[in-house]
């Protein structure tokens, strides 16, 4: 049996940047165990899963000296929101934070692709296959792999996605909200540009938010209730575009597919507990949210940056020591949460359509836009800044 300090499951985006950091910084062995590649091919065409890569986000991939070696990124500086069914907007800027940009809009793939390639082989040992079952010991976890493949270590790492396989074999219970809505991405091009803006629509039964891919190119996030998000998925290419375009306001002009459209359903979970005894879950394992403000990836790399600053801070404990495990869980469980539920809210807050509570959204929203203390507190929530 072969025997690592620190065993991460999962090789997607956030399971990576964990494992490249504390093997920047820290003296130890580690692998990474995945069952598909954590390599993708990257093509001339957009990929059709994005994130929106925050300051914060950027400057951590930076410090991973990643940054520059992702192939395509869309900066953008403003992000406009308006609703179908009130008078309200929200228009906010880089420049009232007095930064350059709000973040960029980058393709999935490419970020992945730039983590796999800074993986130091001399460091972490990649290996190919899937976890077949845990077994807890004295010291850490014995790991099991489906090529018959046996490894034991200190530290057992969960960075392996919403249907976490590590959250289930270690018996952490998990809520789930379903929203009884479906998520359909494509990617489109548009007859006007999108500005260096992400734009998002808040319609009577479903959420459109537009990315920019470049200038006249976006991924689209159309969120809706399950009955729409069906119908919407068997129009024809020529009647789909007519519909996004007329839901958008035909603000950028005629809006046309340039993928096919995926859809999936939409359901939050968190893990009621991030960690065990040399056990810890980050990124969608321990909790994955609604992806109104695009926030998910961003709370995964906020999660590997503090687990890798509690275990570099508390380098005089024991690997796995619980103790440092759960200040990781309580500095994270905050925001996680809070970002959850506040996603949330703002859902529940844009189905409800009658009267007064579209003029109260409506109210709200100009408020906030016309108050720079409330729309700078905003701002740096989404921008996932606390300072």
């Amino acid at each position: 049996m072969k025997e690592f300090d620190v065993i991460v499951i999962g090789g997607g985006m956030v399971g990576l940047a964990f494992a490249i950091e504390l093997s920047q910084k820290k003296n130890c062995s580690l692998a990474i165990v995945e069952p598909n590649t954590s390599n993708p091919s990257i093509n001339k065409s957009f990929h059709t899963r994005v994130s929106a890569i925050t300051p914060s986000s950027e400057a951590y991939l930076k410090s991973l000296n990643i940054w520059g070696d992702i192939k395509r990124k869309q900066v953008f500086v403003a992000t406009k929101v308006w609703d179908q069914n009130s008078h309200g907007r929200l228009n906010f800027h880089a420049k009232d934070e007095n930064m350059e940009h709000l973040g960029h809009i980058i393709e999935n793939d490419l970020i992945q692709s730039a983590l796999f390639s800074a993986i130091d082989k001399n460091k972490i040992e990649y290996i190919n296959a899937k976890l077949s079952n845990l077994k807890k010991t004295d010291s850490g976890y014995e790991v099991n792999l489906d090529n018959q493949v046996s490894l034991s270590c200190r530290l057992l790492v969960g960075a392996d996605g919403a249907r976490s396989q590590i959250r289930t074999l270690s018996a952490i219970e998990v809520t789930e909200r379903d929203y009884q809505q479906k998520a359909i991405i494509a990617n489109i091009v548009s007859e006007k540009p999108f500005q260096q803006t992400t734009w998002q629509r808040f319609l009577s039964d479903s959420i459109i938010a537009l990315l920019p891919l470049s200038e006249n190119q976006a991924s689209i996030v159309w969120s809706c209730k399950n009955h729409l998000a069906d119908e919407l998925i068997k129009l024809d290419r020529d009647k789909f575009n007519q519909s996004l375009s007329e839901a958008v306001e035909y603000r950028f002009g005629n809006l046309a597919l340039e993928s096919d459209r995926q859809v999936f359903p939409l359901i939050e979970r968190s893990a009621k507990d991030y960690t065990m005894p040399n056990l810890a879950l980050i990124g969608d394992a321990a909790h994955n949210i609604h992806p109104l403000a695009g926030q998910g990836v961003n709370l995964g790399f906020s999660d590997a940056k503090e687990l890798n600053l509690q275990l570099l801070t508390n380098s005089d404990k024991v690997l796995g020591d619980f103790s440092v495990l759960r200040k990781y869980a309580r500095a994270r469980r905050l925001d996680n949460e809070l970002m959850a539920k506040t996603m949330t809210g703002l859902d529940w807050i844009y189905k409800q359509n009658n009267e007064p509570l579209r003029w109260l959204r409506g109210f709200g929203m100009n408020v906030i836009d016309e108050t720079p203390i409330l729309k700078s507190f905003f701002q740096k929530q989404a921008l996932g800044k606390s300072e």
